[in-house]
């Protein structure tokens, strides 16, 4: 059984990271003293659930979270600082501290330390997410002790409906543009004049015009959706923003 440490401080360790070419000790005082912290701690970069939904959520939701009282949000894993890092680029996690736990010496002192030999992993860290304010442990969600990779309690939704369940979440926006189209420019300055996050999906060898037109029917850009809707061209954008 995973032991809960709700109430108690994180353990005291002092993180090799790669910081700039350089090697840069951060302590958990640095990262936990005088702060709000939302924590997640996952088995391995690049590793499918983590990279695919676990991470992507709490990066997604990172606005929010600071609008809700919460100073940082900090990744950790028992992977080296170069993986690490290269994962948050690959990831795009812009507003996500990595934190590489490459000894493993603050996931055993969170109790969190598994044995994953069976896949070739050697010692990593149990998945669990936890709330901590000025280096205590105030809320722990730890995935259940079961065969495999659950993920059912960490994710950014349920720390986000524990610190406030009436926060209000950002819309979810995707456009198709290309390089060098000034609709698409404007598209995405309205956009940011709104204070929208958005997603961008240049046209190219892997999302073809072809793509664009099987989902939307259209093949010129820029092709907006907001949550899931289809809003269309950046003219349509502007009616639906109520730009003139």
């Amino acid at each position: 059984m995973l032991a809960n440490r709700e109430g108690q401080r994180v353990p005291k360790v002092t993180f090799r990271i790669r910081k700039d070419n350089q090697w840069v000790n951060v302590t958990t005082d640095d990262l936990f003293a005088g702060k709000t912290v939302v924590v997640f701690s996952l088995p391995g970069a690049f590793t499918p659930t983590c990279s695919s939904t676990h991470l992507p959520g709490y990066n997604e939701l990172a606005k929010v979270f600071k609008e809700n009282g919460v100073d940082d949000i900090i990744c950790i894993s028992v992977n080296d600082t170069f993986v690490m890092n290269e994962w948050a680029k690959d990831q795009q996690a812009e507003n996500i501290t990595v934190i590489p736990d490459g000894n493993g010496e603050f996931t055993e002192g969170m109790g969190m330390l598994v044995d994953k030999s069976d896949l070739g992993f050697g010692k990593r860290s149990w998945r669990y997410s936890m709330l901590v304010k000025d280096g205590v442990v105030e809320k722990m969600f730890i995935e259940p002790d079961e065969p495999g990779d659950p993920f059912k309690v960490s994710d950014a939704e349920t720390m986000l409906r524990y610190i406030n369940p009436n926060a209000v979440k950002p819309q979810l926006v995707s456009l198709f543009t290309k390089v060098g189209c000034p609709f698409c420019a404007k598209a995405k300055n309205m956009l940011k004049e709104n204070g929208i996050d958005y997603e961008e999906i240049v046209l190219g060898k892997e999302v073809t015009t072809r793509s664009l037109r099987a989902v939307t029917g259209a093949t010129t850009v820029p092709q907006v959706f907001i949550d899931g809707k289809y809003i269309g061209s950046s003219e349509a954008l502007a009616d639906f923003l109520g730009v003139k």
